[in-house]
């Protein structure tokens, strides 16, 4: 990155939707050094008004699900559409090495080419459950640009799937159809949290099957205390690979949205993770300033040391 960063520049660049200057735009909120950290606030503060009219949606779903896929597939159907999609792309990074696969944009083929859409993997870096810190101001930045529906896939694994339903309208979780053990796979705190259910593959030879575990886990969630008594999750089946199905799962999606702005909680969610996001912010301020302050010297590292000796 320049040493010289001219913020208005780069204001008026992701407001015009220019894909540099977009790009840009998110490295430096991804950055964690102090200045960069400085001016990401500055660059932040003038896209919020411009920012929150787009689709945020959450997808996590079970290893081997195909996630990369159903998104690329859900993507290019939606800029078919007149949309413009931003995908934020969170893979996993070593918690020793701190390095990171980056290999989803791979695996999204249409989208990665496609001039209504903006593919952005980041790195975790060893955060919460796999999810990138700046993923939030991430969001903000491809919404001045003016991408209407912003995708946001998860690692799926640990506590990943309750942040990003904390930063997104709707959560989708995708799952698989298997010989009866479908709900194994998946955590009861997760199935809480999701607002739709999908059955990828449901193709071929596979597609009895995974009616049949729609059917299952539609049973699962009439059995459990609903999270909102306005709307109940739906359990759909799709294929991502020839591309069926997609259709109704967005119809349903819209539909939540719908639900949410009628009764005024979608601008209530907005405000509450407006108010997380917040918080957030002034955690990380707080514990950066600790870590810098020459009075902790060594602090941390003997107090691990410490700890680990039951200290």
């Amino acid at each position: 990155m320049a040493a010289k960063i001219d913020i208005d520049s780069y204001v008026q660049g992701v407001l015009d939707g220019r894909r540099a200057f977009v790009a840009r735009a998110i490295t430096l909120v991804e950055s964690t050094r102090a200045e960069h950290r400085v001016l990401a606030q500055q660059l932040l503060s003038q896209l919020l008004p411009h920012a929150g009219k787009a689709r945020r949606i959450g997808i996590s779903g079970v290893p081997g699900v195909g996630k990369s896929t159903f998104i690329d597939a859900l993507g290019t159907m939606l800029t078919g559409l007149g949309h413009r999609v931003a995908v934020l792309a969170v893979d996993p990074s070593s918690s020793r090495t701190g390095g990171s696969i980056l290999g989803d944009k791979t695996r999204m083929e249409r989208l990665a080419v496609d001039p209504a859409a903006f593919v952005r993997p980041s790195p975790t870096a060893g955060t919460l459950g796999g999810v990138a810190k700046a993923t939030r101001e991430s969001i903000v930045v491809m919404e001045a640009a003016g991408y209407d529906v912003v995708l946001v896939e998860t690692v799926g694994v640990g506590q990943s799937e309750t942040a990003v339903a904390n930063m997104v309208d709707t959560f989708l979780l995708l799952t698989l159809a298997r010989t009866g053990d479908q709900l194994q796979g998946i955590k009861k705190g997760v199935l809480e949290l999701a607002d739709a259910i999908a059955v990828n593959k449901a193709d071929g030879p596979h597609e009895r099957d995974a009616r049949s575990a729609a059917r299952e886990l539609a049973g699962a969630l009439r059995l459990m205390h609903p999270v909102d008594a306005a709307w109940t999750p739906p359990v759909l089946t799709c294929s991502a690979r020839e591309s069926t199905g997609l259709d109704t799962l967005w119809e349903r999606l819209e539909q939540h949205r719908r639900v949410l702005e009628s009764s005024g909680r979608l601008a209530a969610k907005r405000r509450d993770q407006q108010v997380d996001w917040t918080w957030t912010m002034v955690r990380d301020e707080l514990l950066d300033s600790l870590r810098s302050h020459p009075g902790c010297g060594s602090w941390p590292r003997s107090s691990n040391s410490g700890c680990a000796r039951g200290r």
